[in-house]
């Protein structure tokens, strides 16, 4: 009997939903261990945690194209990396308590603000 690899559970998720490409999965979970990394200590991460180091990571691996290449892969706002999450959560990748759920992604920041406010120029008085 052959097992499922990741790759094969990826490529089910996104053909069964669309609306993110194999990349968006691959960088929530680097986003994930990127975040479990700063925390220090393993533990089970929230979904503001998990919207705070993904925004982190995004910037320092893409800097001023973090929003785009987000963008390309279907990534527009923090609902969708919720979406991506339980999409992940679903397929056994990833783990959930009770009280986690996609809410916790909606109250997240706006992709304009985390994204592109960082790399405005400020006016010098």
């Amino acid at each position: 009997m052959n097992e499922l690899t990741v790759e094969d559970l990826l490529e089910t998720i996104v053909h069964e939903d669309e609306r993110y490409t194999i990349d968006a999965y691959h960088f929530i979970r680097e986003g994930l261990d990127y975040t479990v990394k700063k925390l220090r200590k393993p533990r089970h991460v929230k979904g503001g945690e998990l919207l705070d180091g993904i925004r982190e990571y995004a910037l320092n691996e893409f800097g001023p194209l973090s929003k785009r290449v987000l963008s390309e892969w279907g990534i527009h706002s923090c609902s969708d990396i919720g979406h991506i999450v339980f999409n992940l959560v679903n397929a056994g990748l990833l783990g959930k308590t009770e009280e986690d759920s996609l809410a916790d992604f909606e109250a997240g920041y706006d992709f304009n603000d985390a994204f592109l406010r960082p790399f405005k120029p400020v006016k010098v008085h």
